[in-house]
This record gives C-alpha cells, structure tokens and sequence, in this order.
C-alpha cells in the first residue's frame, strides 16, 4: 500500500524518553563544540544546547501509520522547534507525536510529523519537535500540494551578524553516537552506491551547528533566551566543510542561513525566535 493520506491527525503511542548529563555533553562534542565552549562540553556549570531538543523530542512519531514506502527514499526535508525553558543536563520527558500534513508534490511526498514533549514528572511542556521528511517517488496520488507559507526575503543589507565554523573530517562519526546510525554518514560503499561521492554529515548535525551560532550571537550564549528555530535543509553538507550561519535581526526575531566555504546554501528558510 503507498501512502495513507487519510493518516492526518493520526497519533502515535507516548513515548518515554531520558537523557543523562552524558548524553547532552556527547550532542555538544557531536556538534562542535570544545575547549571554547567549555559550559557545553563538560560538566562543570553545565549549560545544554537548545538543539538537543531533536534528539530527546522526537519520539512517538507514528510513521508507521502513514502507509508502506521506502525509506532509503526519505529525506530530512526540514526542523523546527520550540523550547519553554534551558534544558537540563539530565531529565526524563514522555514524547506524543503525530501526524499533521501528508501533501502530494508530484515527484514526491511531504509528510510533517509533530511532537509535544513533557516533563515526565511535572507534565511541564518541555519543548515541541516540527519535522518534514520528502519521501522520493510517493507523490502524484491527488492530494494537497501544502500550505505555501509565508514568504522568505533577506533583507537588502550585510547581515547584523556572522558566524563561522569548521566541521572535523570525522564529525559524523561523533554526532551519529547521539541516534542516529544511518550509514550513509559514515559508509563509504554505501553513499556512493546512493549517488554521492562521501558521507554527508547528518542534516540536523548542520542543524546544530547552526543552533550554536544563533544562541552566541543573539543570546549571548544563554540558553533561557534561546525560543524557537526553524530551518529548510537545501544542499548536503560533507565532514570538514565550513560553515557560516548570517543572521538578519528584526527584534526579538531573526532570519538566517547556513552557508558553505563554497557558498552553497545548505539550511535556508532559517527563522529564529528569542528575548532580550
């Protein structure tokens, strides 16, 4: 059976999931932070990066709801959440996803999952989780083309802010020690086999890093500042590439891109919420 379209609104079962001080002080390393961010990456005075929200957020998604596809044909297509206060370095949280839209883009599918995530003990909302996944070949059953959303402009001006970061030859092996094991991050055979020449890093790896440049440059580092991010993943990012995030400021809002050494825009459509 292809793709369900009537599995909109279909949720899935909740879903407990725990993290240790370990766990987010591997997602700093995993995506680049070190001796400079040394809040980040050990333990003393710990801070947690708003982004480890994908990693402890994303459970109770009901993908296998929306019908039979495959998934070497699904890509990330975007990620957005929302955090109600700094994680901590340790916490428990139950996960309830679902469905919220299936849409027909011709040569492919657009399924959005959603995930409300809540403290386990309290039933505090903790932070939500939005994700797109493109599923290649799925389209053309008659539905909806989705909601175009609001329009994305850079502003005619430099950006207000600019951060660069290198990524290690070997990041994917150390952000994949946060979940996600999919081999086309660190086999070889296999991402040729897939049409690119070398593993790429892991999209919300690049997500990450990004997270990293908008916290220091418009929160000062303070995670409590840090509210809401979203971002569309445009081109594959490779271990060692450089990354420069440019940030637009109107407020206690921001527009922003992540952008290569070459100049290719890798995570785009980047809107940012914080406080001042």
């Amino acid at each position: 059976m292809p793709l369900d379209p009537s599995a909109v609104g279909v949720e899935g079962t909740p879903s407990e999931r725990s993290w240790t001080q370990k766990d987010t002080l591997l997602y700093a390393l995993g995506v680049g932070c070190g001796v400079d961010e040394l809040r980040f990456s050990t333990e003393k005075n710990q801070l947690v990066l708003p982004t480890f929200a994908v990693i402890a957020g994303m459970g109770g998604i009901p993908f296998d709801k929306i019908g039979k596809f495959n998934f070497a044909m699904l890509v990330h297509g975007e990620q957005a959440i929302e955090v109600h206060g700094a994680i901590p370095p340790s916490g428990k949280v139950i996960n309830k996803g679902r469905v919220s839209g299936i849409y027909d883009k011709g040569k492919g599918a657009l399924v959005v999952m959603e995930c409300e995530s809540r403290d386990a003990a309290t039933g505090e909302l903790r932070f939500k989780n939005r994700m797109g996944a493109f599923i290649r070949g799925e389209g053309g059953f008659g539905g909806e083309r989705g909601p175009a959303g609001p329009a994305f402009e850079i502003p005619n001006r430099k950006p207000d802010h600019e951060l660069s970061y290198d990524t290690r030859p070997d990041q994917a092996l150390i952000y994949r020690l946060s979940g996600d094991m999919n081999p086309l991050h660190s086999d070889p055979e296999l991402a040729k086999s897939v049409g690119f020449p070398k593993p790429i890093l892991h999209g919300l790896c690049t997500y990450g890093f990004t997270g990293r440049a908008l916290l220091a440059g418009l929160c000062g580092n303070d995670p409590a500042r840090f509210r809401s991010m979203e971002g569309r993943f445009s081109k594959p990012v490779y271990p060692g590439d450089a990354l420069t995030v440019k940030m637009w400021v109107d407020g206690q809002s921001a527009l922003f891109q992540t952008v290569t050494q070459n100049g290719d825009v890798v995570l785009d459509q980047g809107r940012f919420g914080f406080t001042g």
